[in-house]
């Protein structure tokens, strides 16, 4: 059975989210969702998040599963809210537990008593298989952009996460903890790996020159156009490109809120988000 896929996007933080399900009255699974977040209020709210369950209710589709390519940095996932409308269960790759490690002792508030290893339901191995329905699934590890990255296999389509974009915006950077660009080689090795007509869905698109949404291609064709990574670029070459472009890449600005809150799930700390500081004098 093929996947019906239907993309949903986030125009703040330019986050694809995408509802893949078996049938109408079938079952679904949610891929990286997005709570709205204003940084300069603090305040959160779910219209988005709304969105994708509106489709869910008027499909009639049941919720297997509200799966996390990685801990985004980029934007806050609403796994828990949604779990908390439609049920499922809200599964990452099994290194979420690395990347728990390195910032819960500095960034989670636990003042309501939620520890962030007991977040999420499901931690994937690599190569297990799961099912949505009647659809067949499998999870490829994939870091290098960070160290629990992973890819969804369903059927012949690939939900990558941030291990690639589209051909015409290249590759993840690898300079957040846990990001190596020698892993992010070898992962793009196994995504090219798959035939060349399986289909690629991205987690963001920055919509470079101001072009129209993309967020789906192919192996083939990330393989002959990607501009950072093609099929015959070295290893070396890749390695170099991505660590200098790293360094000239700025903080993203949603960093910390979204680490704090992502790392357990998507439940929100009580009151307070930490903001890190350091000194310059």
């Amino acid at each position: 059975m093929t996947a019906i896929i239907e993309a949903f996007f986030h125009k703040p933080t330019s986050t694809l989210s995408y509802v893949v399900y078996d049938m109408t009255g079938g079952h679904c699974a949610v891929i990286d969702s997005v709570l709205d977040f204003d940084l300069s209020s603090g305040i959160v709210s779910t219209e988005f998040a709304d969105q994708i369950i509106d489709f869910i209710r008027s499909n009639q589709l049941t919720l297997d599963w509200i799966l996390e390519t990685h801990a985004h940095a980029d934007h806050l996932t609403a796994a828990s809210y949604i779990k908390s409308k439609l049920g499922g269960v809200i599964a990452a790759g099994g290194h979420i537990v690395d990347v728990q490690a390195t910032f819960e002792s500095i960034l989670v508030m636990d003042d309501d008593g939620v520890q962030s290893r007991n977040s999420f339901d499901h931690r994937f191995q690599d190569k297990e298989e799961f099912s949505v329905g009647m659809l067949t699934a499998e999870v490829l590890e994939t870091p290098g952009h960070t160290s629990d990255s992973v890819t969804y296999l369903v059927d012949e389509d690939a939900f990558i996460g941030d291990t690639l974009f589209m051909p015409d915006f290249g590759s993840a950077r690898c300079d957040f903890p846990g990001g190596d660009a020698k892993q992010l080689f070898a992962s793009i090795q196994r995504i090219y790996a798959l035939p060349d007509s399986t289909r690629i869905f991205v987690c963001h698109d920055y919509q470079p020159g101001g072009r129209e949404l993309q967020y789906q291609t192919t192996v083939g064709v990330s393989k002959a156009d990607n501009i950072h990574i093609t099929g015959d670029t070295p290893e070396r070459e890749f390695v170099q490109f991505r660590s200098e472009r790293d360094k000239q890449l700025n903080v993203p600005k949603l960093l910390y809120p979204a680490i704090q809150v992502n790392i357990r799930a998507g439940q929100l700390p009580k009151a307070f988000i930490k903001i890190p500081i350091s000194k310059t004098f």
